[in-house]
């Protein structure tokens, strides 16, 4: 008898260090964890991890270009194109909304490395630009017009800059006037 009861106890004492080793585990873990959290909250209330290398590189001159063929020099490389019947644009005839105009952009070229949108109304025309390297020639945003004017797709194929545009008229209110 007594032999069965060590052994029962030998087992429960087994069990019972498990339990207590994981225990303690799990402590190490949230104290390992609380410290890192510190330290990064730390570091980065000291100014030490800046989110500026892992950004991507913003165009800024591209964006605050007044003209099309600077804006378009300073996005895609070259500021020339042509237009061609191979770059279908969907837009509304009557935006109701300057702020949120939806417009689409598809091409049947081959090879379209990129597609620019620009607003020729605005202050500063170019309104997005899209790295498309390898991926389908489609696009759908909302841009923002100021006034009623020509939206302008820009797209790179092969190296070289072809266009289509469509006239947008911007109304307050959708009364079309």
């Amino acid at each position: 008898m007594f032999i069965w009861r060590s052994a029962g106890l030998f087992m429960i004492d087994q069990v019972v260090n498990y339990h207590y080793e994981e225990i303690i585990m799990q402590r190490r873990t949230l104290l390992k964890s609380t410290l890192a959290a510190s330290a990064a909250g730390i570091a980065a209330s000291a100014g030490l991890l800046m989110p500026g290398p892992v950004l991507a590189l913003y165009p800024g001159a591209a964006f605050e270009a007044k003209e099309d063929a600077t804006a378009l020099s300073a996005a895609v490389g070259a500021g020339s194109y042509e237009f061609s019947d191979k770059i279908e644009i969907r837009a509304p005839d009557i935006a109701e909304n300057g702020a949120v105009v939806p417009v689409s952009v598809s091409s049947s070229l081959p090879d379209v490395e990129s597609i620019s949108l620009l607003a020729q109304a605005n202050a500063t025309p170019l309104v997005a630009s899209f790295n498309l390297h390898g991926s389908q020639a489609f696009i759908s945003t909302r841009i923002k017009m100021g006034k009623t004017g020509t939206v302008l797709a820009v797209v790179k194929s092969g190296g070289r800059l072809y266009a289509a545009e469509r006239e947008v008229k911007v109304t307050i209110g959708g009364c079309g006037g």
